[in-house]
This record gives C-alpha cells, structure tokens and sequence, in this order.
C-alpha cells in the first residue's frame, strides 16, 4: 500500500481523518508520516487541538501497524488498548506524526503470537512535529485480533 492507497484508506475507514484532512507524506513498512493543517484542528487559542493531535499521532502509529500486517496477509482487527500522549509545546500551524517500526525482535515476538491464532500485544510510538522540531509523543498499546476481519480500526 502506497501513500495515496493509505490516504484513502484512513478516509473511507475512519472519517475523522477526513474531517481533519490528513495527508499520507510516507508510507513504508518502516514508517509512516502524516499531517493536518492547523484551520479543521483549531482550539480557541489559535492553536492545534489536543485532541486533534492525539488523534494525528494514534492514526500514524496504527497505520503502520496496519500496513505492516496487511503486507503480511493478516486478516483481523486492529485495535488500541491504552495510549499516552505528552504535549511538549504548542502548535501552531501545519504538524507532522511519525510513527517509526518497532524493533525486529518485538515485531517477531508478535508475529509469533499472532501466528498460533492467539491476540497479540505490541507498542507503538509516534513523534508529533511542527516546524520540524518535535512538540510531542505518543506511545500507544495496540492489540491485533486475529480472524475478525478488518473494520478500518
């Protein structure tokens, strides 16, 4: 799945990054990047909504999940379990997630699980940017459930 692929993806399946109008800058099993400019994810301070920044972030991490599993054949859901979102600094305009690929060692200790037919745990991580200087991450517990079928989230 390429960036253009993902985009319409996350539009059709979840709305919410429609509304926020998020763009797929990169997509690869290593990495996603997404942004959203600041005018649908204002706050009252002329400033990004926490909760739209939260959201950016959740959306990159799960992404890549997603893409990384899909490649892979999985058919199942992916869901988020809990999450953590520090917020560093305000923003002010256009932001950036990131969300890199966890190391080979936990992604095969998932793969195993999910390979026996059983839910399988991992983190995942996301850096929000705003003028290509980091203003916070995201750190999100997601769970994969094999054998639902995919619904988007």
């Amino acid at each position: 799945m390429n960036a253009g692929e993902l985009g319409r993806y996350l539009h059709t399946h979840i709305p919410l990054s429609a509304a926020m109008r998020v763009e797929v800058l990169e997509a690869s099993r290593e990495r996603v990047r997404l942004s959203a400019p600041l005018a649908p994810n204002i706050n009252h301070r002329g400033t990004v909504f926490g909760g739209s920044a939260a959201a950016l972030a959740t959306l990159a991490a799960w992404a890549l999940l997603h893409l990384r599993l899909s490649a892979e054949g999985f058919a199942g859901r992916i869901v988020i379990r809990r999450s953590h979102m520090d917020f560093e600094k305000p923003i002010a305009g256009a932001f950036e997630a990131r969300a890199e690929a966890p190391d080979e060692p936990r992604w095969r200790r998932f793969r195993a699980t999910l390979a026996r037919g059983r839910p399988a745990r991992i983190e995942m991580r996301a850096v929000l940017t705003f003028g290509g200087a980091k203003v916070g991450a995201f750190t999100g517990e997601f769970v994969a459930l094999p054998g639902l079928g995919d619904d988007g989230g």
